[in-house]
């Protein structure tokens, strides 16, 4: 063990040694290792934050849901939007039937949304979603409350004028998000008593529900308001425990054409989207993507390791009679490849350490502008440190054996 140690010490002073003597040589040779390591991990960083920030923004969509919509969510570009805007909206009475014949749905709940200017005193808030909802629409979304009540069995039912609003909305009326509580705003001449503040969401990037700066109303006091038909409205479905997306899609499907009465030749008039859909496609594409960083980064990992790799000929030519002086006084050739091995191993360290550092620079720029964090995960610098490592063992593996297999009497003559 203590001479395990004391090869790592001698390779590490060597390594240092290097550093110091020989400056812009070990710079420029090491700059390959750094912009290749910056490449990966800047790539891999980025990816898997954004990555994380999609599939939090999809799964506001409610876990294994489908939505029943007069549209069709997959687009492209022949989407024949002129046949889909033809189609029926969405019916209460229909989600209502859907409630009832569907076995294999645990929520089921009514959405439709528009947009409204909201005031209190002297402060104007425009812009502002408002989504009319049944019961269980909370069963299916993801976001909590921060402050008071959701609706109660009364509120739907009556289509009481209170509102539960995001975290913003409440913020920039009021001062203080939980300030709003209680308060009265107004909007399109009406009245709205707040009863609930949602917690700060985040701003999403794949569109979808803001709920930051949004009001959620009872469908009941929405459709007292507007007409739900002008809106787009649709049905949202949560398959049960242990049911697939796609057996609640094929089972919904069958539903709703029989709620139709459609006959057998005649085509839907509805779309069932599979919200599970766009989760395989983003895999998908933030696959391709690092697979083109990989590419890229590889080209310059490549650069670096040669790089390296000359560092260490120049080295062992250096050393020479450093190296046969060692041999003659024991030092067996196993060591000797083990020091060169090792100080390879190190340098190639050092620039993928200063490649994290970039990139925790790139971070800190990037956080500041974009509207999720870019993290650096803990498995992606071990992935980092030990491409550093197994690329300085092939970087030197040709040297150390050069230096390894030295006749001590002629590396001592050496000059």
């Amino acid at each position: 063990m203590i001479k395990v140690l004391g090869i790592l010490w001698n390779s590490f002073k060597m390594a240092l040694q290097e550093l110091k003597v020989n400056k812009l040589r070990t710079f420029l040779s090491l700059f390959g290792i750094t912009i290749g390591i910056f490449c990966i991990i800047g790539v891999l960083a980025t990816i898997d934050s954004l990555k994380s920030k999609v599939k939090s923004d999809l799964s506001s969509f409610g876990s294994n849901t489908i939505y029943i919509d007069k549209w069709d969510y997959a687009g492209g570009p022949d989407y024949p939007w002129w046949k889909f805007v033809k189609r029926p909206s969405m019916k209460i009475a229909e989600m209502e039937m859907v409630q009832k014949k569907s076995s294999l749905a645990a929520n089921t709940a009514f959405f439709v949304s528009t947009n409204a200017t909201f005031t209190y005193e002297e402060n104007v808030l425009k812009g502002i979603n408002i989504y009319g909802i049944t019961e269980e629409f909370k069963d299916i979304q993801a976001f909590n409350l921060g402050y008071g009540r959701f609706f109660s069995e009364s509120d739907f039912q009556r289509g009481i004028p209170v509102g539960v609003i995001g975290y913003k909305v409440s913020e920039e009326l009021f001062g203080k998000a939980e300030k709003g509580l209680g308060k009265v705003v107004s909007f399109n001449g009406r009245k709205l008593m707040v009863i609930g503040i949602i917690e700060k969401q985040g701003s999403s990037i794949i569109g979808g529900f803001d709920y930051d700066r949004t009001c959620l109303f009872t469908y009941n006091h929405f459709a007292s308001i507007y007409n739900p038909d002008n809106f787009n409205p649709y049905i949202m479905v949560q398959a049960k425990a242990g049911i697939t997306s796609k057996a609640l899609q094929e089972e919904l499907t069958g539903v709703m054409r029989q709620l139709r009465k459609l006959s057998p030749t005649q085509e839907d008039n509805f779309t069932c989207n599979d919200v599970a859909q766009f989760k395989d496609q983003v895999e998908g594409f933030f696959g391709s993507v690092n697979q083109g960083g990989w590419a890229i980064a590889g080209w310059s990992l490549l650069v670096g390791a040669f790089g390296v790799a000359n560092i260490m000929f120049v080295t062992v030519r250096e050393r020479t009679s450093q190296i046969g002086l060692k041999k003659a006084i024991g030092a067996k050739s196993s060591t000797i490849l083990y020091e060169f091995l090792l100080e390879s191993a190190f340098l190639c360290i050092v620039g993928g350490l200063v490649g994290l550092f970039l990139v925790w620079l790139l971070t800190l720029a990037l956080s500041s502008v974009l509207p999720f964090p870019i993290t650096i995960a803990p498995n992606i610098i071990f992935m980092a440190l030990s491409l550093c490592i197994v690329l300085g063992v092939i970087s030197g593996i040709i040297p150390a054996r050069i230096a390894a297999k030295m006749n001590p009497v002629e590396a001592i003559r050496s000059k």
